[in-house]
């Protein structure tokens, strides 16, 4: 059973199919990209995986179950958590705090507990801290889980809103353009951090990215999106050889 598995996926913004019948399959534990020119409609679709918008016609499957049309928070229970182009932290809140707040989809209490500060309420919070360092120590972030989010560097910001969002425990996490704005050396750290979470969350990916240095690297596998249409699909050698894909996104 694929991890993921979209057939036919549309929608529409005044009169313009911004995705267009789109289909793709994603097995368990693959590292996926997908790539395209600037409006393609990448982003559009991953709005329509987590909920943002919902499709005009189309079904989206994750593990088997049927998410299609869900809100956001019902499709992060169901198991799929994102990161964003442009960086979307708490900047006021701590890097320990920001990994919490992930953390509080499945860590609970009520809000009388919290408020009257019952057993519950630091039983619950002594855990999430546990569990937070754990994920922080995974990113090398530990040595600054007090820091305010905003004060890290642009490169370990990126890797807090990765943290943040394994927290949620997912089953497929989404990067949208993980290494925008990255210098070279921050971007080789972080295909081996992208590795990491793979083979050791169990986890599968897929990520948008116009770094084609990183893809061609990186991803086993490629879905090249055109004017909201699938271009091509396929091993990723194979795609980036392909002379539509070199016409429509390598030479645009």
């Amino acid at each position: 059973m694929a991890m993921l598995e979209v057939k036919g996926l549309s929608i529409s913004f005044g009169g313009l199919r911004a995705v267009d019948e789109f289909s793709i399959k994603i097995e368990k534990g693959e590292l996926y990209g997908l790539i395209g020119p600037n409006g393609a409609g990448k982003t559009t679709f991953f709005n329509l995986l987590t909920g943002v918008y919902k499709p005009t016609s189309g079904t989206i499957m994750l593990d088997g179950k049927n998410i299609t049309g869900k809100n956001t928070i019902e499709i992060n229970r169901a198991g799929i958590a994102r990161t964003f182009q442009n960086i979307r932290l708490f900047k006021d809140l701590t890097v320990l705090d920001n990994v919490k707040a992930g953390l509080h989809n499945h860590h609970s209490y009520s809000t009388l507990e919290g408020i009257l500060r019952l057993p519950r309420y630091f039983k619950t919070e002594k855990e999430m801290d546990k569990k937070a360092m754990e994920l922080l120590k995974v990113f090398d972030l530990d040595g600054e889980a007090g820091t305010k989010a905003s004060n890290l560097p642009y490169g370990k910001q990126r890797k807090l809103e990765i943290a943040r969002a394994l927290a949620t425990n997912p089953k497929l996490l989404l990067l949208d353009e993980p290494a925008a704005g990255m210098n070279p050396n921050e971007t080789a750290e972080l295909m081996e951090t992208i590795r990491f979470v793979r083979d050791n969350f169990d986890m599968t990916i897929l990520l948008i990215e116009h770094d084609m240095s990183l893809v061609s690297v990186i991803c086993e596998k490629l879905s090249v999106l055109n004017f909201g249409r699938l271009l091509c699909e396929g091993e990723t050698s194979e795609v980036l050889s392909n002379p539509e894909v070199i016409t429509a996104y390598l030479g645009e």
